[in-house]
């Protein structure tokens, strides 16, 4: 059979697989506790963290499937996934898959086969507010248990054996909106976890709060909005507690165990105009990356990249941590397309690398400090154009770094958004969603970037040098992932997988799948065979595919 063949085949020997692996249920075998041993020096054959190492990375040291074979790579088990909007990162261990399923489904796998092991379903029929699908992007493992952050703000462990509940914790009340929709770290024993869902107006705040591993105990919690009266409290001028919304923090932290520091995340300041929210301070800690101490919750430094953000273009997303000429730095890049670099000890500012996308503020590369230019400063009932849109420069779609070429691997769809910024009524309660305070006029790819709607870009760290990029006629679908084979994954939203070299980007191995890829592929490896898993996403085509080297040769 030609390689065409195979690919245009692909969808029927996907049914077959899926149809032959359904309904082992409770299967119990032997699997070694995670210790934080492990998290922190992982085996290369697993992956047990949402970007495999507690770093961020997105990089595996595997380098079975390589520059001279990759192009052999094939189909080996595929698994049907529950429908629903589908962003997930699979974590194995011990040969076992676990998997995070829309709607609060897990379930584990046989990593070699894809016959199932065992199934959790969450009854969510009582959840008083759900805002958006319930999602789990990732989850954790950690001694004997699997940890899935809950779409009703629970957290709940699953025994890693049998999928049956050890313990659930109600962290917030879904009633005030409040919710998960990524999973949490395990940081020195601890589990740990970013709360979103504080769009609606209420006497609370969005936080970050860690818990006992074995009981679920809550053991600290930090609020992500400063409090009135509290250390910057006085930069949401005179606004009553009621009205301090957003910096949710709804993507997973790194950790750093020499200094024992765990960095998380805020996105911006709800509602997403300064003119809509009545602030004109810079409204803390929303948008910024906060050093919090795992042990106690304690603030060791806060960095806030744009002060009083007001398009919703905030910094969210992973954090990066890379030693490198001498630094201990943390990268991040956030929805403007600014490399930022930052001591990771004490948040000093190091660098920052503008992709040149955006046209909304300008940036003193001796400071770090940003300032908006004056014709971006939005006014209610105004009309403004600016660059890039709500979905930013990137997204969620995470970037991946290799060791050997000092390049982060970089998901971006630059684009420009017109329309105009509103007032918005405060009712207390009331859900911000329902009124954004935007009246858009539409969005339109970048004209830097057109024709193409997305790329995945080598970037290097020093520099912030382009090194080289693939174009695609669609948005990325997924994050990246780079391995030792001198290999990076990347993926459109037209369902093409793409394996690039590196060092080049040359495209070397492509595959066509039923559905776009969607959420964070891993690699992972059973007895010296490595294998490659990709999330497909599209509600009813919502799947895992597996792909590896034929098994009769390397």
């Amino acid at each position: 059979m030609t390689r065409k063949t195979w690919l245009r085949r692909l969808p029927a020997v996907v049914l077959i697989v899926m149809a032959g692996s359904a309904g082992i249920a409770g299967q119990e075998r032997d699997v070694a506790p995670v210790t934080d041993a492990m998290l922190q020096d992982p085996d290369p054959a697993d992956w047990l963290n949402w970007r495999r190492t507690l770093d961020g990375w997105g990089y595996s040291p595997l380098d079975r499937i390589n520059r001279e074979n990759v192009h052999r790579l094939q189909l080996v088990w595929g698994w049907q996934m529950n429908t629903g909007a589908n962003q997930p990162t699979p974590l194995v261990h011990d040969g076992v898959t676990y998997l995070a399923n829309p709607a609060n489904v897990v379930q584990a796998l046989d990593a070699v086969t894809g016959d199932r092991l065992w199934e959790y379903r969450r009854d969510l029929d009582d959840m008083v507010e759900s805002v958006l699908a319930p999602r789990s992007r990732s989850i954790a493992i950690y001694g004997d248990k699997v940890y899935l952050n809950a779409a009703d703000a629970h957290i709940v462990a699953l025994d890693r054996r049998t999928g049956e509940v050890a313990w659930d914790r109600e962290v917030a009340d879904n009633a005030l909106g409040y919710r998960y929709t990524s999973g949490p770290i395990v940081a020195n024993g601890k589990v740990v976890a970013g709360m979103t869902g504080c769009e609606r107006y209420k006497e609370d705040v969005c936080f970050i709060s860690a818990h006992d591993a074995e009981t679920g105990e809550e053991l600290w919690r930090t609020s992500t909005i400063a409090r009135p009266g509290d250390p910057g409290g006085d930069s949401w001028g005179d606004l009553p507690l009621l009205y301090r919304a957003g910096a949710d923090s709804w993507i997973p932290g790194s950790y750093d165990a020499e200094t024992n520091l765990t960095f998380w995340s805020t996105s911006q300041a709800k509602p997403w105009a300064s003119v809509t929210r009545g602030t004109d301070g810079d409204a803390l800690y929303s948008n910024s990356v906060l050093a919090l101490d795992a042990d106690t919750g304690e603030l060791s430094w806060y960095y806030q990249f744009t002060p009083g953000e007001t398009h919703d273009l905030d910094d969210v997303f992973e954090s990066v941590l890379i030693d490198h000429r001498g630094r201990r730095s943390l990268f991040k890049m956030g929805k403007l397309g600014i490399l930022w670099e930052l001591d990771r000890d004490t948040g000093r500012f190091l660098a920052a690398h503008d992709l040149g996308y955006q046209d909304v503020l300008d940036i003193d590369q001796e400071t770090g400090a940003v300032t908006y230019k004056p014709e971006m400063i939005p006014e209610a009932g105004v009309e403004i154009a600016f660059c890039p849109d709500f979905g930013g420069i990137r997204n969620w779609r995470a970037a991946a770094y290799h060791p050997e070429t000092q390049a982060l691997y970089i998901p971006i769809h630059p684009t420009c958004v017109s329309g105009v910024f509103t007032e918005v009524e405060r009712i207390p309660g009331a859900r911000y969603y329902a009124n954004t305070g935007w009246l858009s006029r539409g969005s339109t790819v970048h004209p830097d970037s057109a024709p193409h709607r997305g790329h995945l870009i080598a970037m290097d760290i020093d520099s912030g040098r382009i090194l080289w990029r693939h174009s695609m006629s669609t948005r990325p679908g997924s994050a990246a992932l780079t391995t030792g084979g001198g290999l990076v994954i990347s993926a459109d939203t037209d369902r093409n997988v793409f394996i690039h070299d590196v060092a080049t980007g040359n495209v070397l191995f492509r595959v066509r799948l039923p559905g776009s890829a969607q959420g964070f592929p891993i690699t992972y490896a059973v007895q010296g065979r490595q294998f490659l898993a990709v999330p497909v996403g599209g509600d009813r085509s919502n799947a895992i595919y597996v792909f590896a080297l034929p098994a009769d040769r390397p």
